[in-house]
């Protein structure tokens, strides 16, 4: 099988999701690639000390696929502050903002005001179907935005994402401006899942990109290699019986 081919045949776009600015340089070299977010977890895990000099550097160095980058304050004012400045930074550039403040008081109403201006939004850290209803609502008037859905994380708590996920593109496919994304995946085979219900966008980190190469891997093989992994740091180990 050409995994190359197997994988440019997904209609499910890919996103990279991380904030090294070498991973994001060399991630825009590969087509599947086909857009990027970032998080103030992931920028700080990263070192990041200067949010706006880190921001401007990713986007000198992609100029041309859409870009994610969030607001922090925790006031809704100040968000709509941080989100208008970040949205000036450039045309690929779309604002994240969360569902709801550390509060749980739902941000329906500042993402109104920021479509009516015209900011591009990605709507983050959505779990229930109710929220996607009120976001998507809230986004009539948006030029284009993203609803992330966080279906790893809904996962992790021992449900099963996709009828949510399947749900969710049920309530967004009225609204042609809006795509959604299947966010915080925690393998591969949920870019799989994804495109199987149609999904629009799914993001990656680096670890779940790296396996990209492991498509269409021929299983016996893949068996024989695991048997001489075991072998092998069994001896590098010296263990003995």
């Amino acid at each position: 099988m050409n995994d190359l081919i197997h994988l440019s045949n997904l209609n499910v776009q890919i996103f990279a999701d991380g904030a090294s600015l070498a991973d994001m340089c060399q991630l825009y070299r590969n087509p599947l690639i086909r857009g990027f977010t970032t998080n103030p977890t992931l920028m700080r895990q990263a070192g990041i000390r200067d949010y706006e000099e880190f921001a401007r550097q990713v986007l000198a160095a992609i100029p041309d696929r859409p870009i994610s980058f969030e607001v922090f304050s925790d006031e809704f004012s100040e968000m709509e502050e941080q989100a208008l400045k970040i949205a000036n930074w450039g045309d690929n550039v779309y604002v994240k903002v969360p569902v709801t403040n550390t509060r749980g008081v739902p941000a329906s109403s500042l993402i109104c005001r920021l479509s009516r201006k015209g900011v591009k939004l990605n709507i983050t850290a959505l779990m229930t179907l109710r929220q996607v209803e009120e976001v998507t609502q809230a986004l009539s008037t948006c030029p284009s935005a993203y609803l992330s859905i966080f279906a790893g994380r809904i996962a992790d708590t021992g449900r099963d994402p996709v009828p949510i996920m399947r749900d969710a593109l049920e309530i967004v496919s009225a609204n042609n401006n809006l795509e959604l994304i299947w966010a915080s995946p925690r393998e591969l085979l949920n870019v799989f899942q994804a495109d199987a219900i149609g999904c629009h966008i799914i993001t990656a980190t680096r670890d779940i990109l790296n396996k990209l190469s492991l498509v269409g891997k021929d299983l016996d093989l893949y068996s024989r290699e695991t048997v001489m992994m075991f072998r092998k740091d069994a001896v590098e180990a010296g263990f003995t019986l």
